[in-house]
């Protein structure tokens, strides 16, 4: 992994969206519907972004992996924090 801010920002002016970690999200896993934040199956959450483990194509936005959140801690997955200015 890396210290974040070492790779350029995107377009929203967000560092580190892809390839460092996955970052864990708050909707829970389950085929895309109108109402991600409930699901039949609320015992897996989303992680999204890739992570310098996995392959190239992999590490993009769109790309959803699940994981039950708390289980196990590993050096894929992670999570963002926010301070506005």
């Amino acid at each position: 992994t890396l210290p974040v801010g070492q790779k350029i920002p995107n377009e929203l002016d967000i560092y580190d969206m892809s390839g460092n970690v996955m970052e864990w999200c708050s909707d829970w896993y389950n085929i895309y519907s109108k109402n991600p934040k409930k699901s039949l199956n609320e015992i897996y959450h989303v992680l999204r972004g890739g992570s310098w483990f996995y392959r190239p194509f992999e590490c993009r936005v769109s790309r959803r992996f699940s994981e039950i959140f708390g289980i196990e801690r590993n050096l894929l997955s992670g999570f963002r924090l926010v301070l506005e200015p």
